[in-house]
């Protein structure tokens, strides 16, 4: 594993990588993101409707292949009570 990827694990997505409290915190929900950019970072999910945990996400990064403004797309592994979303690809 790069500094990059340890810099990226157990990191909330969205939160900057210089926050002290950059983890999880209590009373949150939280997908696991699994494979591709975001591999490792949690998803906030508290608040979102069942519909919305079923649905997959196009989260923005500069990490994936198509740089700045691109997207990392994550779907919900179905049946999964551990909460984890896996990588499908990417899109401009």
């Amino acid at each position: 594993m790069d500094r990059d990827e340890e810099l990226l694990r157990g990191r909330v997505y969205g939160q900057d990588h210089d926050d002290p409290r950059r983890g999880p915190r209590p009373g949150r929900d939280y997908g696991q993101l699994v494979g591709g950019p975001l591999d490792g970072l949690l998803l906030d999910i508290t608040g979102w409707t069942r519909t919305e945990r079923a649905s997959g996400v196009a989260l923005p990064t500069e990490l994936g292949q198509f740089g700045a403004g691109g997207r990392a797309m994550y779907d919900p592994r179905p049946g999964d009570r551990r909460c984890r979303w896996d990588w499908s690809g990417d899109t401009p």
